[in-house]
């Protein structure tokens, strides 16, 4: 039995707007955000879950219990952002993925971290919850890892397409694992 993932990102929160990348420092949502979460789940009311994953952090959070406040939430640190070691909340200009496939971060990790955490946490749910229907509200590389491993791509090829870059947003991404 194959087993759907439909990943959400969370929240605009103030670092988005002020133009950091947050990493593992907590950011909270701003208004805006909450009100992106809560209209997420009014376009997905249709869709049943069996159970959302979040990360640990505020933003992920905040953003699933807003957006699916009836659907039981489960924290896994394994969807964390990257971190970005000394970046974390500096300036986006200064986040470079490209930069750091292979080479962490400083004091950081790498993406191919990330990729194992995300490696490992799709194994677990084809063990826990095969057949089922799951949502991840996470963050921007946890899902550019999913891309990686679900469609079989490079982290070159999943940087390039990432809809941050083509303005591609939509209320939800579908894996099947």
């Amino acid at each position: 039995m194959k087993t759907k993932v439909i990943y959400f990102v969370h929240g605009t929160t103030f670092d988005n707007i002020n133009g950091k990348c947050s990493g593992w420092k907590q950011a909270e949502l701003t208004d805006l955000g909450k009100e992106r979460a809560i209209k997420l789940g009014e376009m997905r009311k249709d869709t049943h879950f069996d159970i959302i994953f979040t990360s640990d952090l505020i933003r992920a959070i905040e953003s699933a219990n807003l957006a699916f406040p009836k659907v039981q939430h489960i924290q896994d640190k394994r969807l964390r952002e990257c971190n970005y070691g000394d970046l974390d909340g500096k300036d986006k200009s200064l986040v470079i993925y490209e930069e750091h496939i292979e080479k962490p971060f400083p004091n950081g990790e790498s993406l191919k971290d990330v990729e194992k955490r995300v490696e490992d946490f799709i194994k677990f749910l084809n063990e826990k919850y095969q057949g089922k229907t799951i949502g991840i509200v996470a963050h921007r590389a946890p899902q550019l890892a999913f891309e990686v491993l679900t469609k079989k791509i490079t982290w070159e090829e999943a940087n390039k397409n990432d809809w941050r870059k083509t303005k591609s947003w939509q209320p939800g991404w579908e894996y099947i694992i």
